[in-house]
């Protein structure tokens, strides 16, 4: 046990240098990230102010409210989505494993004590910290600016534990999900196909484009079912205060399950791929 904890303390070391010395460019690249949310913010802007208009005319909405958000609170729900996307995001893991199995380097696994999935894990982990200790200042000074959007201010200490444990959750379970896709490799060489419905699906219905509280009846109560929503609406919604109590609970608990469903597909398929590995590339 104290050999095994040693070598992913020996990765997470290696991982973070490497990091360190590379991705300086994450300051600047953090401040990018928030520009396209700038057209999201815009267009909503001109759709409240159509509402605004129809209340100064007496018309519907006298609250000014779509589905539940004020102007404000859409703002800040985008503003907190990057922030849940950059937990759960794993940018090129699906296409890694592939590779590696494609090209024959996952034969380095099967003939060393390190497992996979562990070392990639850790890998991510030290990127992640990485990240968040030189984006810590792009983002504080964007939260600052729009500090008025967030007109009901901190939530509650009970609120604010289960939306860090969504967005700590919403790292693993990212991770597990993409890892999975990759994983398929195994048996299909070819997952690019596979990684681009799932980009597309994890965009559409992760709550990245717009809150899920403006799907329809059936559709929202399908799409609420899936994994997809705890990768960016989640956490952004318990913060807001959209998602409370009881409600807000059980939504961590099913989080909970579908990170551990994941993890465990992880290793199903991980055991299997290898018993059916043909060693294939040099």
């Amino acid at each position: 046990m104290a050999a095994r904890v040693m070598t992913w303390w020996t990765f997470f070391q290696i991982s973070i240098n490497e990091r360190l010395v590379y991705r300086g460019d994450f300051m600047l690249g953090t401040l990018m990230r928030f520009l396209p949310t700038l057209t999201q913010i815009f267009l909503w802007w001109a759709i409240y102010d159509v509402i605004s208009t129809n209340m100064a005319q007496g018309n519907e909405n006298p609250n000014g409210e779509i589905a539940g958000y004020r102007y404000g609170d859409m703002v800040a729900y985008y503003l907190l989505v990057i922030v849940s996307r950059a937990f759960s995001s794993m940018p090129g893991l699906t296409r890694g494993i592939a590779d590696q199995i494609r090209s024959g380097e996952v034969k380095k696994f099967l003939i060393q004590p390190v497992d996979m999935l562990g070392c990639l894990l850790t890998q991510r982990v030290a990127h992640k910290l990485v990240y968040y200790l030189i984006a810590t200042l792009p983002f504080a000074l964007v939260f600052w600016i729009c500090r008025s959007f967030f007109v009901d201010g901190w939530p509650p200490i009970d609120v604010m534990v289960v939306f860090v444990t969504s967005l700590l959750l919403s790292f693993l379970l990212g991770f597990f999900l993409e890892a999975c896709i990759g994983l398929v490799g195994f048996w299909f060489l070819e997952v690019t196909s596979l990684g681009f419905i799932y980009m597309l699906l994890n965009f559409l219905l992760s709550g990245h484009m717009f809150p899920l509280e403006l799907l329809p009846g059936s559709i929202g109560a399908f799409v609420n079912f899936l994994p997809f929503k705890y990768l960016a609406y989640f956490p952004a919604a318990v913060f807001l205060g959209k998602i409370r109590g009881t409600e807000m609970y059980i939504g961590l608990a099913v989080e909970i399950a579908w990170t551990l469903f994941f993890i465990v597909l992880a290793r199903v398929l991980w055991h299997r791929g290898v018993k059916r590995y043909s060693g294939f590339g040099g």
